[in-house]
């Protein structure tokens, strides 16, 4: 009788262990990496980012941070902008850290050398924010989607901002993937609409001097009839050159006008002097109108003193995307949330996104804006134009699927 006593509480505790088992699992992190450059000049951008997805995850988790029943981690790494690095944390996050998928980088450079890892380890990359056309073009595979935008997104926006028969424009990028992408696609729409590109500039990122560049534009532009000429500058992190073209006065001296799209906040001090230059923006917090952005400006402004930035909107979409997917697959299997990403509509702070399933590319608005002073504010302010929503534009699927 002692025996079968024994047997039976042996019985009850190993059943007890099978029950308990999948509890324990289920309990387990829902591990999600985020790869920022928070070394280096785009730092202000990664922060802005990783600040963005933890609100990001709060608001679409209704403040649990949880999903599926279970805790979501982030882990953030700090790629210092190297692409080796970045690789490498990328393999680190899947192999060692049980990452179910990821998110980020900030620099195109970056996000191209991952884009393997992701393949090779069967996760999904979530692109955020890095643009270059490459990443949902040729270099693209089935694993990457992209939550940011992508240069023709840029190029087509701010094409349709100013290009029209009778104009000619000229362009200045910096001399990597993101400018050169970004050029490409602009080239590409501006012509489209009836415009000339007369001439591109491309100059190392770290450039300070741009009076050799202006030279060369101004002699390009020099003696071409046109109805209306632009020098539209693409770039990004410091050293933004706008505010040193227009103390040149191109367009009082040579009739060249400034063109350019928007930017983070501390880039649009500069272009507070700059009244009545057009473009168009991925984000000004003021513009879009919707219960997920007034959310997201109450609680930054709450949090951080200020209102939330071009970066902070898009790790917050990024974080929404990650949470939606996650429960529309009732699952963390990639072959699973790729199923329910292509297509996936889901809102954000600019309003509705939708992955495309072609290339997994984020369709959503873009912003055409004319540059206004605001005497209370530090920043010039983007006063919205029109609104330019991803049925309006045009973007080419670029990848080789």
């Amino acid at each position: 009788m002692k025996s079968f006593g024994k047997g039976l509480l042996a019985l009850l505790a190993v059943a007890a262990i099978l029950v308990a088992a999948p509890a324990a699992r289920a309990a387990e992190p829902i591990v999600i990496a985020q790869l920022a450059g928070l070394t280096g000049p785009l730092e202000a951008y990664a922060k802005q980012a990783v600040n963005g997805f933890q609100m990001g995850i709060e608001y679409a988790t209704g403040g649990t941070n949880q999903v599926l029943g279970r805790p979501i981690k982030i882990i953030v790494k700090d790629t210092q902008l190297k692409p080796d690095r970045g690789k490498q944390l990328l393999t680190e996050a899947y192999k060692d850290d049980g990452a179910v998928l990821a998110v980020g980088p900030v620099s195109s450079a970056v996000a191209l050398a991952c884009l393997p890892v992701a393949k090779e380890f069967k996760r999904i990359l979530i692109v955020e924010p890095a643009v270059a056309d490459s990443i949902t073009g040729s270099a693209w595979n089935r694993y990457i989607f992209r939550t940011g935008r992508n240069s023709s997104q840029d190029a087509v926006s701010n094409a349709m901002a100013i290009a029209k028969p009778g104009v000619c424009i000229a362009t200045l990028a910096q001399d990597y993937a993101f400018g050169r992408d970004g050029v490409s696609a602009y080239k590409a729409a501006a012509e489209k609409a009836g415009a000339k590109v007369v001439h591109e500039e491309y100059v190392p990122i770290k450039t300070t001097d741009f009076t050799a560049p202006a030279q060369r534009i101004i002699q390009a532009m020099k003696g071409l009839k046109c109805q209306e000429k632009y020098l539209f500058v693409i770039w990004a992190g410091g050293n933004n050159p706008l505010g040193k073209l227009h103390a040149m006065k191109l367009d009082s001296k040579y009739g060249i006008q400034l063109a350019s799209g928007g930017n983070i906040l501390d880039a649009l001090k500069l272009y507070k002097p700059l009244v009545g230059m057009r473009g168009a923006t991925y984000y000004y917090y003021d513009i879009p109108k919707n219960k997920i952005n007034d959310w997201l400006k109450a609680e930054h402004q709450k949090r951080y003193g200020g209102p939330p930035d071009f970066f902070t909107c898009g790790g917050m979409s990024a974080a929404i995307a990650v949470v939606e997917a996650l429960k529309k697959a009732n699952s963390t299997d990639t072959e699973k949330l790729i199923k329910v990403m292509e297509g996936m509509h889901f809102m954000t702070p600019k309003g509705e996104m939708v992955f495309r399933p072609e290339d997994h590319q984020a369709l959503q608005s873009m912003y055409a804006f004319k540059m206004t002073a605001d005497p209370k504010l530090a920043w010039g302010v983007p006063e919205l134009t029109k609104e330019l929503t991803y049925k309006d534009m045009d973007i080419p699927i670029r990848n080789k699927r």
